[in-house]
């Protein structure tokens, strides 16, 4: 969509808000910032196995994106 700006007759592109992407939390900022202090040893051990479950995942997601890319690199060569 074009808005004319009065009396300049110059076209200015209107930006949708709706067309943006949306804008993700940082997740990592939000655990670092919760309060560890009223949390028992049992459930930091459960914060901490969690935590680790999930940077595996996340490597093994990671590990999954850099070989589909070199294959898509490859096919293109």
């Amino acid at each position: 969509m074009l808005l004319t700006s009065p009396g300049r007759g110059s076209t200015l592109p209107i930006v949708d808000m709706d067309d943006r992407p949306p804008v993700r939390p940082d997740i990592v900022a939000q655990l670092a910032r919760e309060d560890l202090d009223p949390l028992s040893v049992e459930e930091l051990d459960a914060r901490i196995a969690a935590l680790d479950a999930e940077v595996a995942r996340t490597r093994r997601h990671r590990t999954a994106a850099v070989t589909h890319r070199a294959s898509a690199d490859a096919l293109f060569r």
